[in-house]
């Protein structure tokens, strides 16, 4: 089974409403994803913090429904 960029991006944006989300299909598959997430929930976080909130969003799809995500997340730059 696959995910969908809608599902996906569905997950992401309920948790982080605020980010900038680019999704990329790295396979052509809808089962092996890169997402690139820029949101302020991130400030002060670390690297595997952040990571961990995007897990917790997915609600328990990595591994199943979803079978690969590279993730990229960061907070946005002061202007």
């Amino acid at each position: 089974m696959a995910m969908t960029r809608d599902n996906l991006l569905g997950y992401l944006t309920d948790a982080f409403p605020d980010a900038e989300i680019t999704l990329t299909d790295l396979a052509g598959d809808d089962n092996h994803w890169q997402a690139e997430i820029v949101s302020q929930k991130f400030s002060g976080l670390t690297r595997v913090k952040q990571h961990q909130l995007v897990y917790a969003a997915l609600k328990g799809t990595m591994g199943g429904e979803l079978h690969a995500l590279a993730l990229k997340t960061r907070a946005p730059s002061a202007p």
